[in-house]
C-alpha cells in the first residue's frame, strides 16, 4: 500500500525505551520526577483508569526511586486484580477507587486540597502525566527522529502532542489520532498545555478513528490491528498505537497523505495494557 501511494513510513520505537516505564510515559515523567525529588516529596500521587499506562509507569518509577505512590483510579475495587493494577500494587502503589462522578473532581481545587491533606508531602501529578513539566521531556524526542514531512502519533490526554508541538521543526506537520472521543475539548487541552499551539497551523487531530471511545475496540478493528501487527512485524495494542496505526493506514488508503511524503509513526508504548484489554474483553466488561 505504501509503495502504491508513494509514501515512506518509519516507526519510532519508543515502546523499547524501558521495560516498565514505557514510551511517552518515560519522557513525560522525566522532569516531573526530577522536580518531585528536588522538592523532597514524600511520595507521588496521580490519577487514571483501571488500565492506565500512566499509573503503571508511575508505580514502577516510584518503586525504583524508593517513593511511595498512590493511584486514584476511576472504577470499581474489583479491577484491582487486573494485570495493570496487579503490577502497580506489586510495586507498592496504594489504590483509591472512585466512581465516574467522583473522578470528574480530579481537577477541582477542593478535591486536590483534600488529597494533599491526606497525603502530606506527596507530589500530585495530573492524569496521564500531562503537565507543563512533561513537555520538555517529550520535546527531546526531536533529537532522535529522522527529518520527515509528517509525524503521526496516538493522542489521549494531549501532553505528548503538546510537548512535540513545543519544539516542532518548521518542515514537519504533526498528525495526532485521538484514541478517545475528543471532539472540541482535546484541541483545547493541547492548547492549554502549550498556548502557542492555538496559532500553529502545523498540526491536526484526526477524530474519527477512536473506535467508539477510550479502550473500546470493535471486533473488526481488533482483527485489523492484529493483521497490521503481523504485516509490519510490529507489536501493537488496541488502545493507543494500534488504533492510531489502523487510522493511519485507513487514511492512506483514502488518499489523505500526499504522495512523496516521508511519514514517521511514533509508537508511544503501552503494550502492557493489551493484557488487561484481553482479560476485560473475555469478561464482557470493555470500557
Amino acid at each position: 500500500m505504501l509503495t502504491r501511494h508513494g509514501l515512506i513510513l518509519h516507526v519510532q520505537r519508543d515502546d523499547r525505551l524501558h521495560v516498565s516505564i514505557s514510551g511517552n510515559k518515560w519522557r513525560k515523567l522525566k522532569y516531573v520526577l526530577r522536580q518531585a525529588l528536588s522538592e523532597r516529596a514524600t511520595g507521588l500521587l496521580s490519577f487514571g483508569g483501571a488500565w492506565s499506562n500512566h499509573l503503571h509507569a508511575l508505580a514502577a518509577a516510584g518503586h525504583a526511586l524508593g517513593l511511595p505512590t498512590v493511584g486514584v483510579v476511576r472504577g470499581e475495587p474489583e479491577y484491582a486484580a487486573n494485570p495493570t493494577l496487579t503490577d502497580a500494587r506489586a510495586w507498592g502503589m496504594a489504590l483509591e477507587f472512585v466512581d465516574r462522578q467522583g473522578y470528574r473532581r480530579r481537577h477541582d481545587s477542593g478535591f486536590l486540597a483534600e488529597l494533599a491533606a491526606r497525603y502530606p508531602g506527596f507530589y500530585l501529578i495530573p492524569e496521564g502525566g500531562s503537565c507543563a513539566l512533561a513537555l520538555p521531556g517529550v520535546a527531546e524526542l526531536w533529537r532522535e527522529l529522522p527529518a520527515c514531512d509528517r509525524l503521526v502519533l496516538p493522542v489521549a490526554s494531549g501532553g505528548t502532542l503538546a510537548g512535540l508541538l513545543s519544539a516542532r521543526p518548521e518542515r514537519t506537520v504533526i498528525t495526532g489520532y485521538a484514541v478517545l472521543k475528543g471532539q472540541g475539548w482535546l484541541a483545547d487541552t493541547v492548547c492549554g498545555l502549550h498556548p502557542p499551539a492555538a496559532g500553529d497551523a502545523g498540526w491536526q487531530l484526526r477524530l474519527d478513528h477512536h473506535g467508539g471511545g477510550y479502550a473500546k475496540c470493535r471486533d473488526a478493528d481488533r482483527r485489523a490491528i492484529v493483521e497490521l501487527s503481523h504485516t509490519l512485524n510490529l507489536p501493537l495494542e488496541p488502545v493507543y498505537s494500534g488504533k492510531a496505526m489502523l487510522g493511519l493506514f485507513r487514511d492512506i488508503e483514502a488518499g489523505h497523505y500526499t504522495s512523496g511524503s516521508h511519514l514517521v509513526f511514533l509508537h508511544t508504548g503501552g503494550l502492557q495494557g493489551a493484557r488487561s484489554y484481553t482479560s476485560v474483553k473475555r469478561s464482557g466488561q470493555a470500557k
